[in-house]
């Protein structure tokens, strides 16, 4: 069964995560490594003959007792790793799912927390009122599944993931990869969570998802549509999970404010399929607040079958998988009769499932056997942590949560260099400064982002969110710092850092002139728009505020605004070129800037979500606001000693 259950995984890496142009290097690794078919950990004979002959060496100790060692350190190990879906293996040290025999993957509880416990044990079992209560039975069950789940070991990349920061990225798989992953699902009711980071929104939505994963259209406004879409003789339907939302405003109400503008925002970047899509499946959550993740786990509970959390890179798909997961549900020999009722037929547990059928595992990894409190995937700022599909069942065979790697995203940390990569993240909310920019200057971020402006005489006014240091200088410099050299080739030595690697200096293009085409007056006007102060109409004030926010993907953004004047057109050449018919072609032109990135890339724009005023602006304490002014000079010389105190005591 083990063997068995390693080779599905073998073959399941092999075909489906690695891209079509790299998928011959297995075979050409499984012919030059003779120990391929060992590292499956199988016990037959003549595996065991290669394993011995491979590990021979000059030393005191006997072989087979080194065999047998290694056997036996392989039949402790999980199928997979429970951290990154690795397959387990001792063969390969740089490979997920890579297991060593080091002291730290050996987990052994102290002498001193089992005298802790045997005493406790004898103490409760003293005042236990019935005389049949055994010791064992006051342990509670939450107590013995956190223990169970806690002696599952990890891969040692995934220790160094959690413990160190360090470690490399597995290659991403494509989007048809995931198609042929979920077409392979076992459950005929299935449900894919696109999860989205806010950070970016919507820069990480997959586009032709639909498309691609050959799912059913999403149900549109119109009140005949269909509720549930079949296909293949099976149901899939799709959700859209923002998580990290709690970068975007400090409460939870001012979120739920927001989700007009982002189901907008969402149906904008769907394009013309999703024109006139519903959206009422969109969910703005925050795994570290736990804002709507109760609702989720509920629904995801409630639905049972497959739950397939697909995503790009770094959107914070295993944190929003640790909180949704529905854990401790089941109760420990309690049969629940409804969860019995809505189990589908033919429906099995992990140790039941049927690995050889290749018809309906031969794609997806093992699937973990059933706990209460399972080790949940690990979640690191590194790109490409999950190297295979995590599969963990719930509610006694009423379904599973599939965490699936993430697809690749174009992003900035191939351009910077290492040390600063982490500095890419945003981890928690940003309140930025406001930086005022005028025709000839340029707001840096990190060094390696610079935004210009295009249009003269104007005025613009900055928010980074971005957790990139800004700085401000002229055009000539800014292009000195973010290049590392001077127009007249002087290399710059100045003090503003630039994180950006040698070779990405020398990439940087022109990533486009982005307009700022939204109209923010009334909201940007303060009192004067406002109901109970002035009272007036935003087009008639004499001055008109634009907005944008320039996307960073994987960053942040940067919210733009510039303020013009309104220029009212004559109405007697209006009237005159009615009469003539001629149409007047006179338009305002709008406020303009520049991008610079590496290669021209991971820079966009949307409609301004006002970020700003909404929880931007810091504000200052009553004590701090009226704050005392400073002491005289005759005071502070009284204070001294000196000054007219001095000279009385002198006469």
């Amino acid at each position: 069964m083990l063997r068995t259950c390693r080779v599905a995984q073998h073959r399941f890496i092999s075909k489906r995560l690695l891209p079509s142009g790299r998928a011959l290097v297995w075979p050409r690794l499984r012919a030059s490594c003779p120990s391929y078919e060992s590292r499956c950990f199988s016990i037959t004979r003549h595996q065991q003959r290669d394993v011995a002959s491979e590990t021979a060496s000059p030393s005191t100790e006997h072989p087979t007792s080194r065999h047998c060692d290694a056997t036996a350190f392989a039949e402790t190990l999980p199928v997979v790793c429970p951290g990154c879906g690795g397959l387990s293996q001792t063969v390969e040290p740089e490979a997920p799912g890579y297991y060593s025999q080091k002291r730290r993957n050996v987990k052994k509880r102290k002498v001193e927390a089992e005298d802790e416990d045997a005493i406790f044990q004898q103490a409760m079992s003293r005042i236990a009122v019935s005389e049949d209560a055994a010791p064992k039975t006051l342990t509670t069950a939450i107590e013995e599944a956190v223990d169970q789940s806690s002696d599952i070991l990890i891969c040692d990349r995934c220790h160094d993931l959690l413990h160190q920061s360090k470690g490399t990225s597995i290659l991403h798989p494509s989007m048809q990869s995931i198609q042929a992953i979920i077409e392979s699902s076992p459950h005929k009711h299935n449900h894919i969570y696109h999860v989205l980071d806010a950070a970016d929104f919507p820069l990480s939505l997959i586009p032709n998802l639909m498309s691609t994963l050959r799912l059913p259209r999403l149900r549109t406004q119109n009140r005949r549509s269909k509720r549930e879409h079949h296909a293949h003789g099976r149901t899939a339907d799709v959700s859209f999970i923002i998580t990290r939302s709690d970068l975007l405003a400090p409460q939870k109400e001012q979120v739920d404010r927001m989700m007009p503008y982002l189901q907008d925002m969402l149906r904008d970047a769907l394009g013309r399929t999703g024109k006139h899509v519903r959206l009422g499946s969109v969910r703005c959550v925050s795994a570290k607040r736990g804002w709507w993740t109760p609702q989720v786990k509920q629904e995801i509970w409630e639905r049972g079958g497959a739950g397939w959390v697909v995503g790009k890179v770094n959107v914070g798909k295993s944190a929003l998988f640790e909180v949704v997961f529905p854990k401790g549900r089941a109760e420990l020999g309690v049969k629940d009769e409804r969860l019995q009722a809505m189990l589908a037929p033919g429906a099995a547990k992990a140790e039941e499932l049927d690995v050889d059928d290749e018809d309906s595992t031969s794609l997806l990894p093992p699937v973990q056997p059933e706990r209460q409190y399972p080790r949940m995937p690990i979640v690191s700022a590194l790109p490409g942590t999950t190297a295979s599909p995590i599969r963990m069942p719930f509610g006694k065979g009423k379904g599973e949560l599939i965490d699936l790697p993430g697809v690749q995203r174009s992003s900035l940390e191939t351009h910077v260099r290492p040390e600063h990569v982490s500095s890419l993240v945003m981890k928690s909310r940003v309140i930025p400064e406001q930086h005022t920019l005028k025709a000839g200057q340029s707001l840096l971020l990190g060094g390696i982002i610079r935004l210009k402006p295009k249009t003269e005489n104007t005025t613009f006014l900055a928010y980074a969110f971005t957790p990139l240091k800004e700085h401000v200088t002229g055009d000539e410099k800014a292009v000195a710092i973010q290049t590392g050299v001077y127009e007249d080739g002087t290399l710059y030595t100045g003090t503003v850092e630039n994180i950006a690697t040698d070779k990405a200096k020398g990439r940087i293009k022109s990533a486009g002139t982005f307009k700022l085409a939204w109209d923010v007056t009334k909201k940007r006007a303060g009192p004067l728009t406002d109901k109970a102060a002035g009272k007036q109409r935003a087009e008639n004030l004499p001055f008109i505020v634009y907005g944008a926010d320039i996307l960073i993907e994987g960053v942040g953004w940067i919210e733009l605004v510039c303020q013009v004047r309104s220029r009212r057109k004559s109405l007697i050449s209006d009237a005159l070129s009615a009469e003539l018919g001629e149409a007047s072609s006179e338009k305002e032109a709008l406020p303009e800037v520049e991008v610079f990135t590496p290669k021209g890339k991971f820079i966009g724009i949307r409609q301004p979500m006002n970020a700003w005023l909404i929880a931007g602006q810091k504000k200052v304490a009553r004590h701090a606001q009226r704050s005392r002014p400073r002491m005289s000079i005759s005071m502070q010389k009284r204070k001294e000693g000196g000054g007219r105190l001095s000279h009385v005591t002198a006469t």
